[in-house]
């Protein structure tokens, strides 16, 4: 049952991926003449590259620390 849990979500978060890019793609196509140059290419990916791994980094920083116990660490219990 856990499984198919997963299988939903997996399911629906692609779906909604596809549907950003989908809306996002009519919306590029929409603005007519709209270039890029190379250095603004290279700008957006490293913006997303830096963007994904901090977040991914914090992400990870966040369950080592859930499972290790430092959470608790300064937590008194009445």
């Amino acid at each position: 049952m856990r499984a198919l849990g997963n299988w939903i979500a997996v399911t629906i978060a692609a779906g909604a991926v596809l549907v950003v890019v989908v809306v996002i793609a009519s919306l590029w196509s929409g603005l007519g003449e709209s270039e890029i140059t190379l250095a603004g290419w290279i700008a957006l990916a490293l913006g997303v590259i830096l963007s994904l791994g901090l977040g991914i980094g914090l992400m990870a920083l966040v369950f080592i620390s859930s499972r290790r116990g430092y959470d608790e660490m300064g937590s008194k219990d009445p």
